[in-house]
């Protein structure tokens, strides 16, 4: 142990008593059950749903109220109590205005600030007073401390702990009781947060989405495909950028670019008005509570067809200085016939319809305008200067991870690229070959080495970023290519089929999994692989648990714009001491519904696996932590011993 540092640690532990009071503490954390985790994936800027998700901990917090409460309460008031743990704010306002009286209204704030009391000793039961005290409203610890530790009640101290309600009471500060010991509930309920992939794109408020977690107490990403196009939006890559353009065209949420982020697209409006017309097939999807102009429709349509077609230049060049991406064939724009409107594909010709290609020259059509590289040139610089921006990227990066290890489990959004036998799929880059866990340590190396690196916008590392949206052995896209161009363009679907690596089907095989498990070494014996990306059409009968229980995929449409095809809308997944559960979720309406209604989007618990014996803190990352601070605090007493026995000889 290196004596420097355990100078600087005993200063910190500056007694013998201190060190051993820790070593004590952290062994006996060592012997709890392990926390709560829960999984969500693809929240693809559903905010609302995933808020309500994340309030209700994916049932556990009615579960906690129903234990406690069950014969006491009727389903309507377990459901009204539910609710306000879930929104407290606005469900105290809702309940005030029924009360007629003030004392009616003290005598109930009586039973819920007791009742809530209860609820959270029975949730905080499995954990230390330390950690239970860092979850409680700062303001009220000591009041809520002594209400949680009654004792003598029966005598002398029971109009003690009246009094100390009813203060609370006719101080007025009921509410921001109540409030406090809801969030905290909230919080105790679900130890920790995985976000296996995929917050942006699609929906209206992945902003918010990040906002939120930015504050949660405990949260690890794994990043999906949508999430490194931002990424490398941000780096400066100019492709993710036009990228992620069109994709907010394309669904109507250019205001995230241009509200949230304070992105100006006028730049790209103007060129867009100079040089397209309306086109049904760049026309954004319509959303029920979005009423737009014809005018501003006609604008979208039109600013969609001017990135798409600047996003399909811009591929152009990286195919051709990185020829082992293996994307020739996506060389698109040169395999067109200007004259007859047709393109060849596989050595099969295809009518071209609702083109757009005002701006390309046959000769070189890789080739942008001087106007279209100023409006990239613009638009990179709002991007790279949106403080709003900065501060998501950069929670991204710091939480963020291609895969994770955790409590034994491989979490990954995409695949992991394997050929048809089962062996990983290997691919060459700069004359270095990498397969299975190399490739992708290699992959996030670069896209670490991007982001640490904006100013480098044509090198290898932002190319690869590219390459991870759209790449065939890339692990958060997997398909043998991205057919964008023939969606807009070609009315074959033929064309359209996006092949996808065997691993989306070769992970319904145990021995597959077991093989992906040893290759990051885990335990395939007891470890699982936790996946999103791919919707689990489970209205045609398709099951999220594969491969005898050891892969489980959680993408079940958040996203409403997947729900028509999954039948749900979206799987979250709970691993406590006892085991793992998997939660299918109903359609999210509104939270107006559930404040008037009770109502929730829960449906079905799958059991997925159970523990054979309650799973402990020691058994878990944190445990490992743990351990390894114990071993460290050991060698501090040791030194601690030797330098007083080297002061005593010296002394003699």
């Amino acid at each position: 142990m290196n004596i420097q540092y355990l100078d600087l640690l005993a200063h910190k532990y500056d007694s013998e008593e201190k060190v051993v009071t820790e070593i004590i503490n952290l062994e006996a954390i060592l012997n709890l059950p392990k926390g709560t985790e829960h999984f969500v994936s693809d929240l693809h800027g559903e905010y609302q749903a995933f808020q309500h998700v994340l309030r209700n901990g994916s049932g556990r917090v009615k579960e906690k109220i129903r234990d406690l409460f069950q014969d006491e309460l009727s389903n309507t008031e377990l459901n009204e109590f539910a609710t306000l743990v879930y929104y407290p704010e606005e469900k105290l306002k809702l309940i005030r205005d029924k009360f007629g009286n003030k004392q009616e209204l003290h005598q109930w704030y009586t039973e819920i600030i007791d009742r809530m009391i209860k609820l959270i000793s029975y949730s905080s039961s499995k954990y230390t007073r330390s950690k239970l005290r860092k979850a409680l409203p700062h303001q009220f610890v000591y009041i809520i401390e002594e209400l949680l530790y009654k004792t003598d009640e029966s005598t002398n101290k029971k109009q003690y702990y009246t009094k100390i309600v009813q203060q609370i009471i006719s101080l007025g500060q009921a509410d921001k009781l109540i409030t406090g010991l809801a969030y905290s509930t909230q919080r105790l309920v679900v130890d920790h947060l995985h976000v296996v992939g995929d917050i942006y794109d699609r929906g209206p408020e992945p902003d918010k989405i990040m906002d939120t977690l930015i504050n949660y107490h405990s949260v690890d990403i794994q990043w999906g495909n949508h999430d490194v196009l931002w990424i490398g939006a941000f780096a400066g890559s100019k492709v993710c950028l036009a990228n992620i353009i069109r994709i907010c065209a394309r669904y109507d949420n250019l205001s995230i670019i241009e509200d949230v982020y304070g992105i100006n697209l006028i730049p790209l409006l103007n060129l867009a008005e100079k040089y397209y017309e309306d086109n049904p097939a760049f026309r954004p999807k319509s959303h029920s509570d979005k009423k737009k102009s014809d005018q501003e429709l006609l604008q979208i349509t039109k600013m969609h067809q001017a990135i798409a077609m600047i996003q399909f230049k811009l591929e152009m060049p990286i195919i051709k200085r990185r020829p082992y991406f293996n994307r020739s064939e996506r060389l698109l724009l040169e395999k067109i016939n200007y004259d007859k409107n047709e393109i060849t594909i596989n050595g099969k010709t295809y009518p071209l319809e609702n083109t757009c290609f005002a701006t390309i020259n046959p000769e070189q059509p890789g080739e942008l305008l001087e106007e279209e590289e100023q409006v990239m040139d613009r638009l990179l610089f709002f991007v790279q200067h949106s403080e709003k921006l900065a501060r998501h990227m950069n929670f991204l990066m710091k939480k963020g991870s291609l895969y994770l290890k955790y409590n034994g489990n491989l979490l990954i959004h995409g695949c992991i690229p394997i050929d048809e036998k089962g062996n990983m799929e290997k691919m060459v880059i700069e004359n270095h070959t990498y397969a299975g866990r190399d490739l992708l340590d290699i992959f996030e190396h670069y896209l670490r080495h991007a982001f640490t690196h904006p100013e480098e916008t044509d090198d290898l590392a932002t190319d690869m970023v590219w390459y991870l949206w759209t790449g065939e052995y890339s692990s958060l896209f997997g398909k043998r290519a991205m057919t964008t161009f023939e969606r807009y363009f070609i009315k074959d679907k033929e064309t359209h089929e996006e092949i996808k690596n065997p691993y989306y089907h070769l992970r319904e095989k145990e021995e597959i999994c077991r093989k992906i498990l040893a290759e990051f070494n885990l335990n395939p014996d007891e470890g699982h692989i936790i996946n999103g990306h791919t919707p689990v059409r489970e209205i045609k009968g398709e099951n999220p648990i594969k491969a005898n229980g050891m892969m489980i995929v959680i993408d079940g449409g958040f996203s409403k714009a997947y729900q028509s095809t999954t039948g749900i809308a979206g799987y979250t997944l709970l691993y406590n001491s006892y085991g793992m559960q998997l939660v299918a979720h109903e359609k999210f309406n509104s939270k107006k519904d559930v404040l008037l209604k009770g109502s929730d989007v829960l449906s079905v618990k799958r059991l997925v696996d159970e523990e054979l014996e309650r799973k402990k803190v020691l058994e878990t990352n944190e445990g490992e932590r743990l351990l390894q601070k114990i071993s460290v605090l050991q060698s501090l007493l040791e030194y601690r011993y030797m330098s007083l026995d080297q002061s005593l000889q010296s002394n003699d």
